[in-house]
This record gives structure tokens, C-alpha cells and sequence, in this order.
């Protein structure tokens, strides 16, 4: 096996001899005695370090990457201008608006029915039967959703 100086090494892989010695240093290249090398084996090593990369990102992969994101950006604006992808407010906005109707619709319940369940007296059959018929309209009303998301007050549905 012949030993090539950092000189040779350092034309050989077109670098200068002062990265060939960081790249020893690195452990990138091995010196078989110092300051000498082994050509095949360093060309091999060198070559296995730039195809893993250096670490350092490049331009032209900074490029890509930001063409990337932006394309990512174009594509989610594309689908909240097509009504498939909402911001996270605006689903908070439409629970809390749904769950309040659902508290409001069903606590007019026992105002609604007491006079009713008061005369049946004590038929718990039927008193059972006529609070479940109640929440039962209620929870259909609900099913809808226009109903489910309306706004009281006047807003309209894209106000929200």
C-alpha cells in the first residue's frame, strides 16, 4: 500500500491541505502515518462523508425546503377559500355556540313541563314518557345543523 502526502490527498479531492488536515481532525480521513495517507481509502471516506452531508445545509436545499413551505401555505389557503379547512377559532366559536343552545334547550325543560307533570300525579309512567318526548323534540331539534350553530342575537351564520 502506498502513502500520498496531504499535498496529493489534497489535490486528488480538489480541497486545500489545510481541509484535508480539519477533515483528519474530524475524523473524516485517516492518516496511516503522519502526514501521509492512503489515497483509495481516503478518496472512499471522503466521498461517504459528502453524500451523508456535512451537516451544513446548502443553498439549494434551503431553496427547496422553502418552496416547500410555501407551496404547504398555498395549499391550506386553497382549502379554507373551499370551505374544507377551518382555523381553530372558529371551531371553538361553533362548540361554544352548540353547546349553549344544548344548555339553553334543555333547561327551559322543567319550566316548560312542570305544570303538566304536577297534574299527573305521581304516574311515573307517564311523567317519564312526557320529559323523555320533551328532550327527545329538543335533542331532534338540535340534530340539525343550522339549528345546532345558530347564533341568537341577530348574527348571522358568517359572522362566525
Amino acid at each position: 500500500m502506498k502513502l500520498h502526502t496531504t499535498n496529493v490527498v489534497a489535490d486528488w479531492l480538489a480541497l486545500t491541505q489545510r481541509r484535508v488536515r480539519q477533515l483528519r481532525d474530524e475524523g473524516i480521513l485517516v492518516e496511516k502515518a503522519p502526514g501521509l495517507y492512503d489515497l483509495q481509502s481516503s478518496v472512499v471516506r471522503y466521498i461517504t462523508y459528502l453524500r451523508k452531508g456535512s451537516g451544513n445545509t446548502n443553498l439549494t436545499d434551503e431553496r427547496a425546503m422553502l418552496t416547500r413551505a410555501k407551496r404547504q401555505a398555498a395549499d391550506m389557503e386553497n382549502e379554507v377559500r373551499r370551505g374544507n379547512l377551518h382555523s381553530t377559532e372558529d371551531i371553538e366559536k361553533g362548540l361554544a355556540t352548540m353547546c349553549l343552545n344544548i344548555r339553553s334547550r334543555l333547561s327551559i325543560l322543567p319550566a316548560k313541563l312542570s305544570g303538566e307533570l304536577a297534574q299527573m300525579g305521581g304516574d311515573r309512567e307517564g311523567m317519564f314518557d312526557k320529559l323523555k318526548g320533551a328532550i327527545d323534540e329538543a335533542l331532534e331539534d338540535l340534530s340539525s345543523y343550522n339549528v345546532a350553530f345558530a347564533v341568537k342575537g341577530g348574527e348571522d351564520e358568517e359572522d362566525q
